[in-house]
């Protein structure tokens, strides 16, 4: 286990769970400015979007992060618990600019940390979500 640790990234995976398929897609396509795709997925029997990645496929041992919108009868958009920081680069302060108006809530300002910017938002669906940049 170290070892994947050491050459590749811990987290791997991660799943936002949604209400709103519809609306929690065009809140993320809106504040980050990306394409997603609404697939419904017979072996889970939910409904997924894929946030944009490089590479064919993801594996833990790639080093590649991603992850989707999910809506199942399994989870539920939450404020508490783990925070997923999505990726604002280049300017945060861009996206952050996108959140109310796409229906979102700034709960944490652009503040600067030792690696880069952080924010946080809630999203249309309740769910508490990082935002990181670089700068």
């Amino acid at each position: 286990m170290q070892k994947i640790i050491e050459e590749t990234n811990a987290i791997t995976w991660f799943e936002i769970p949604v209400t709103d398929m519809n609306r929690a897609v065009k809140f993320y396509e809106t504040i980050l400015d990306i394409k997603m795709d609404v697939k419904f997925m017979e072996e889970t029997n939910e409904e997924v979007s894929f946030f944009p990645f490089t590479g064919a496929e993801i594996r833990a041992t790639s080093g590649r992060v991603s992850g989707v919108l999910v809506r199942n009868n399994r989870t539920e958009p939450s404020g508490k618990g783990i925070t997923v920081y999505l990726n604002a680069n280049p300017s945060i302060q861009e996206v952050i600019a996108k959140v109310e108006p796409a229906g979102g809530k700034i709960i944490l300002a652009k503040t600067k940390i030792q690696a880069g910017c952080v924010a946080m938002i809630f999203d249309t669906e309740g769910n508490r979500v990082g935002l990181f940049a670089n700068a």
